[in-house]
């Protein structure tokens, strides 16, 4: 029988009012991890197998405020996104407003039918709806162009493209109330290597990432699209692993 490890901080319905300094993991099961890194911002896990890279740890970010809540990124399949759900439901008592694909790969929008079923509305660059359906996926969505603004609770949070990298299509997100940076697969963590570059566009890549550092001076958080979530560093790491080529 397979172990399955929860860990909720406080209580099983609760979380802390406050956050420290360091993440804090509130969630674990064989499929999902959920952490807290700071008072309103959480990174979701979960891990896909691939046959180039093998198992893969996948991020995603949780933004709330009041009683809602925008998901970036879907989890890798629809039974991970459904068990987020009901986490963001259950234990922090609120509602998923929307969630943002931030490019086309399966590591983004692999749960998406989750959301649908339940009437959340996705919301994705024009390239990507593009660039999904050429790979023969589509799903219902909300587009827009080089930038989107959305409100959850009174907080705005904003979604750009800045340019190609990871992908032609791939956006990132910065929550200026606790500037939180979802870089997703654009940014890579420390010392990690250059990745899944099927689709990738090396030259472009450092400079498109120097636009997001100049456009969001303030940042402080920033969640990679795989591996551990840091600082800045993250982002000046990754411009200088694609400047020359």
């Amino acid at each position: 029988m397979k172990s399955i490890f929860l860990f909720i901080i406080s209580s099983v319905f609760s979380i802390p009012a406050t956050y420290a300094s360091k993440p804090i993991r509130l969630y674990q099961t064989e499929h999902l991890i959920i952490t807290q890194v700071s008072e309103n911002v959480f990174e979701h896990t979960t891990f896909l197998s691939t046959q180039d890279f093998g198992k893969v740890s996948c991020n995603g970010m949780i933004v709330r405020d009041e009683h809602e809540t925008i998901v970036f990124d879907t989890t890798v399949d629809n039974e991970s996104s459904e068990e987020l759900i009901n986490w963001i439901n259950n234990t922090l008592k609120c509602e998923v407003k929307a969630v943002v694909i931030t490019h086309f790969h399966s590591d983004c929008l692999g749960g998406i039918e989750a959301f649908t079923k339940r009437q959340i509305p996705a919301y994705a660059y024009y390239r990507t709806i593009e660039f999904a359906l050429e790979n023969e996926v589509s799903f219902p969505a909300i587009t827009f162009p080089d930038s989107l603004t959305l409100t959850v609770g009174t907080k705005a949070i904003h979604t750009a493209f800045f340019g190609e990298g990871h992908t032609r299509d791939n956006v990132v997100a910065y929550f200026p109330a606790e500037k939180a940076l979802f870089g997703g697969c654009l940014v890579k963590e420390m010392n990690a290597g250059k990745g899944n570059l099927a689709d990738a566009n090396e030259q472009a890549w450092s400079e498109t990432v120097l636009k997001i550092k100049k456009a969001y001076p303030d940042i402080t958080i920033v969640i990679p699209g795989h591996g551990k979530t840091g600082t800045k560093k993250l982002l000046d790491y990754t411009i200088r692993l694609f400047k020359e080529q």
